[in-house]
């Protein structure tokens, strides 16, 4: 065979090695789209109980996965009314100076992907605090309810005001990982918080309400407050 047609041979072999490692390095860096902006006024948790509506917060730079860490963290005073805000889509809050905004996001998965949620905005995922809240609708009282949750890295829990639950350390987001002790769901309005704190690589958290066998509740809705409606949003609602 002729050395110069081997050559050719070998050098495209090498060119499309490239290119391949260059298209599976560059689908590496793309997240997929997990998170999409809600459409509807209320969501029904899935098949499992997963609450997929959340309003997040972009992230705030925070170090330590510690307990003693992340309570210290949460505690400080980093924007106005952060334990009883109920934000609405769009709003924003400075934080040492920088404006971050509140986004309404619906989750595909049983799990809300914060690093996508992070890169989709430009913002970082590591050292950095995410502020998620919800709004959970009851069609009852519910009593002996048990929040359960799961979080990459840390994170901490509060229902209607109350801290319940508190995951901590470098740890990766399992169903369940940490079990809320049993509380009462009123009729109506309730609200779930959440700060999760990740050091570095993926992060993400999941939370369902179980009831009083520990099965997961299904018959609530969630909603993530009053939507703001661009020009863009109002202009593919009448596609």
């Amino acid at each position: 065979m002729n050395t110069q047609f081997i050559k050719q041979i070998a050098f495209v072999a090498a060119m499309t090695s490239l290119a391949l490692v260059i298209s599976v390095n560059l689908a590496a860096q793309t997240p997929p789209v997990t998170l999409t902006k809600p459409i509807t006024p209320m969501k029904a948790p899935n098949v499992d109980g997963f609450i997929q509506r959340w309003l997040v917060l972009e992230p705030i730079a925070a170090t330590g996965v510690t307990d003693n860490a992340v309570q210290s963290l949460v505690q400080k005073d980093l924007f106005p009314n952060q334990f009883t805000i109920v934000p609405k889509d769009g709003d924003k809050v400075s934080v040492g100076g920088n404006e971050l905004t509140w986004r309404a996001v619906d989750t595909l998965n049983y799990n809300v992907n914060l690093f996508h949620f992070a890169r989709s905005h430009g913002k970082k995922t590591s050292d950095v605090l995410f502020w998620a809240v919800t709004v959970v609708h009851s069609p009852r009282e519910m009593r002996d309810v048990r929040l359960a949750i799961g979080s990459n890295a840390a994170s901490v829990w509060w229902v209607n005001g109350k801290e319940v639950i508190g995951i901590y350390g470098d740890r990766q987001a399992v169903i369940d990982d940490g079990v809320s002790k049993r509380l009462t769901l009123n009729k109506g309005q309730n609200i779930i918080r959440a700060a999760i704190v990740n050091g570095g690589g993926a992060t993400d958290f999941c939370a369902r309400l179980l009831d009083a066998d520990d099965k997961p509740i299904k018959d609530i809705t969630v909603s993530s407050g009053e939507m703001k409606t661009t020009p863009a949003d109002a202009k593919a609602k009448k596609r």
